[in-house]
């Protein structure tokens, strides 16, 4: 890791690929419409905020290991976020052709990155005590 770079550059850069790779490459469809569902939801956003949480895992083993248990933190508001964001968009019938799709969308986005950056300062902070 280059000195050069402070280690909240990294954490970030790391938890918002992590990100990346577990809300748009590794999710699949199952997970993607189980957890939108109106039933039977619990098992494909477990193992969707569990992606996440995995990812946020293995960031913390590699720059900070004694922050392993923000995985599960990052777990749970995943969890939250992505539950709310299905309710909300299925009480207002929302669907991809609508603009209030798309602010929805954004703010559920804009809300994880907030996680990262949560879960960034929290390893940054546990590296430094």
């Amino acid at each position: 890791m280059p000195e050069f770079v402070p280690l909240i550059v990294w954490l970030l850069i790391a938890l918002s690929f992590k990100h990346m790779l577990a809300d748009f490459t590794l999710q699949n469809r199952w997970m993607a419409t189980g957890k939108e569902a109106a039933s039977g939801w619990v098992l494909p956003l477990a193992c969707h905020a569990g992606l996440h949480g995995l990812g946020t895992m293995l960031v913390a083993l590699l720059f900070v290991p004694e922050a392993w248990w923000l995985a599960l933190l990052d777990f749970a508001i995943h969890a939250v976020i992505d539950r709310a964001k299905a309710v909300t968009g299925r009480a207002f019938g929302l669907e991809p052709g609508m603009p209030a799709y798309w602010w929805l969308f954004g703010l559920d986005q804009w809300l994880h990155q907030l996680t990262n950056i949560g879960l960034a300062t929290g390893m940054l902070w546990l590296f430094m005590t």
